[in-house]
């Protein structure tokens, strides 16, 4: 039996010719990451472990995107803590308010990441770097302490579910709506520590974009890793970031799948996840009356430029319903920039927005927007678990960027003929 695409990538990491489904390995990493909310407790760790430098300092890598610029007393204790480890251990790739972007989205747009590499990170949504083909994973601080000072970490290799996509896409509708589907599809424990691995001819027709926010989600199903099948999209990507020297795996003909997808991207709807998990999916005409009070755009799930063109495009010339807090966070300085130069910025606050410095902020209950007792919030971002966003009596409905723009204008979860 042959090997899936992630297990091609565990066995040349851990010098293996073969590995199968439940095996033990340890494997050489290409990267470990951290942020301002896991690093603090990795560096505790690896002191107390009697570490004294990281394995690679290149290789390393801490980005401050939670709390920063730093909301309190013990944000800007957590984020002293990082920067001094960072200076001390040589760490190259440390990024701080100014520089500073979401780390999911931040990593590959610094070519820090590619096809067929080993990353794991301190973070649930380092599963994101598949979309470029790389086997990567969330971990806990401890694995990532370890990961810093060894430059190994161990695994157990999954078993795969094959998703086969096809078709195309059609107008407004997003790799974030293909992904709740799936979500709504198989469930929040549909592939319990398995490979999600996505191939097919419809592949050519998602952006990159839509691989990231898709590959995201995977940890959402439960997936150990979502990874997508390296095409000219991928390399075109890579090609404009990463200068080093890459491999590309492909799984095997014969490759042993526990089930297989067929996805007709042509017949996917705009997806809304309703309160209290991903899973809970009704596609928008399902929706009904759903009144709103805050809109959130952004997210490791969903704040690249591809996104804010699509939201600046339902946006322009119309305004925020009255009592609705509509909140756009670029994920990096660089969209953040080109964002602004585009003209985005003037849609945005011409339509009574707020934009926001890169930041995690709200997604995870941080700063700059949390809810109060009894709100709802439409957010493009990756989960609506009781008290994500603030008060454990708000509501998080997570929904495209489209979806999103949408529901501010109108006041309401709502389509986008709604409005325009």
């Amino acid at each position: 039996m042959g090997m899936t695409m992630s297990q091609k990538i565990l066995a040349a990491h851990a010098g293996l010719d073969k590995v199968v489904a439940g095996q033990l390995i340890r494997a050489k990493l290409d990267m470990v990451l951290g942020n301002d909310i896991t690093s603090p407790v990795a560096v505790n760790e690896f002191r107390k472990a009697g570490f004294t430098e990281v394995f690679d300092k290149e290789k390393v890598s801490m980005v401050m995107d939670h709390f920063t610029p730093n909301k309190d007393i013990k944000a800007a204790g957590q984020c002293k803590l990082c920067r001094d480890f960072a200076d001390e251990m040589g760490v190259v790739n440390f990024y701080d308010t100014g520089t500073v972007g979401v780390e999911h989205a931040l990593l590959p747009e610094k070519g820090l990441v590619a096809a067929g590499e080993l990353v794991i990170g301190a973070d649930s949504h380092t599963c994101t770097y598949g979309a470029l083909g790389a086997f990567s994973t969330g971990v806990g601080s401890t694995d990532m302490a370890a990961g810093m000072a060894t430059g190994e970490a161990w695994f157990k290799v999954p078993s795969a579910i094959k998703f086969n996509l096809t078709g195309k896409l059609n107008e407004w509708v997003s790799g974030k709506d293909v992904i709740l589907h799936i979500i709504g599809m198989i469930g929040v424990d549909g592939a319990l520590y398995k490979s999600m691995e996505f191939s097919g001819e419809g592949l050519k027709n998602l952006s990159i974009d839509d691989r990231l926010c898709m590959a995201n989600m995977a940890i959402e199903a439960g997936a150990k890793n979502g990874i997508f099948e390296v095409d000219e999209v991928t390399t075109a990507y890579l090609g404009e970031r990463v200068t080093r020297e890459y491999k590309i795996y492909r799984a095997d003909d014969d490759a042993e799948y526990d089930a297989v997808y067929d996805i007709d991207l042509s017949q996917i709807k705009s997806t809304v996840a309703f309160p209290h998990l991903p899973e809970n999916t009704k596609t928008i005409d399902e929706v009904g009356d759903v009144k709103i009070d805050q809109v959130v755009i952004g997210s490791c799930t969903n704040g690249r430029l591809e996104d804010l063109v699509v939201a600046a495009k339902i946006l322009k010339g119309k305004k925020v319903a009255k009592g609705v807090r509509c909140i756009v966070i670029p994920a990096t300085q660089k969209i953040w920039l080109e964002a602004m130069n585009m003209g985005l910025f003037q849609i945005f606050v011409d339509a009574g927005c707020a934009v926001s410095t890169p930041t995690c902020g709200p997604c995870l209950g941080g700063h700059m927007g949390i809810l109060a007792a009894g709100e709802r919030a439409v957010a493009t971002t990756n989960r609506n678990f009781v008290g994500r966003m603030g008060d454990v009596n708000s509501e998080v409905y997570l929904a495209s960027p489209a979806i999103a723009a949408a529901s501010a204008i109108a006041g309401k979860i709502a389509d986008v003929s709604e409005v325009l």
